[in-house]
């Protein structure tokens, strides 16, 4: 898995571009040959979408707060451009459906109603819309799971990270621990050679001063006796 500062920004991109093009295409692709009740079906499910692209932009925004100074310029670029794309599409798809209400309104006054018409159609449409509708939202199921997923795989690993720092950090106090115990043995070692050092001393100019003594006595004996 991709630890990088920016792959989550990347992840979230990649699905507000994959969501703009299929926005792209419902809008500026061959959309124009729908009519009526599959159009609004159309432009219900590119509002949904849009919905989503905006969730995008904001997840974008909030990871590169944790993006280095050094190369965070350019992928706030990056934010903007996917800002920009979404106002845009957010626009084409408002004035499509005034539009589109505009013309179902003159055409309901224009157009005399008949009763060749089959009333199964209208059924049938919304049933599409219904099924697309259903689609869509499996899809974004899909990707909340997968957000889900990725996140929960996130969090074991700053998991497994905190718990390797604090064995690591438990190691360093037993060291310590260790050290302070072998100074504190070294230190009571050393009193104990200078105690020793003392005491030699203390037998040396005795045994120095009894000698000096067993001298001068023997020199008193000899010379004044």
């Amino acid at each position: 898995m991709d630890n990088s500062p920016t792959a989550l920004f990347d992840s979230y991109e990649q699905d507000f571009k994959q969501i703009v093009n299929s926005i792209r295409e419902k809008l500026e692709g061959g959309g124009e040959n729908e009519r009526g009740e599959q159009r609004k079906a159309v432009l219900r499910r590119v509002e949904m979408e849009l919905d989503e692209a905006d969730e995008m932009v904001s997840q974008m925004e909030i990871e590169i707060q944790g993006i280095p100074q050094s190369i965070r310029h350019s992928y706030q670029n990056r934010i903007k451009s996917a800002k920009s794309d979404l106002t845009r599409y957010k626009k084409l798809s408002k004035d499509t459906l005034a539009s589109l209400n505009r013309s179902d309104l003159l055409g309901s006054r224009g157009t005399p109603t008949t009763s060749d018409e089959p009333y199964g159609s209208s059924d049938r449409t919304r049933l599409l819309a219904g099924t697309a509708l259903l689609e869509d939202g499996s899809r974004r199921l899909q990707d909340s799971q997968r957000i889900a997923l990725e996140t929960e795989e996130q969090g074991a690993d700053i998991l497994r990270s905190l718990r390797g720092q604090r064995e690591q950090i438990q190691n360093a106090r037993d060291t310590l621990t260790r050290a302070d115990t072998s100074i504190d043995r070294a230190s009571g070692t050393l009193k104990k050679m200078i105690r020793r050092m003392y005491q030699q001393r203390v037998v040396t100019g005795g045994i120095i001063l009894v000698l000096i003594l067993l001298i001068l006595l023997i020199l008193w004996i000899k010379f004044f006796r």
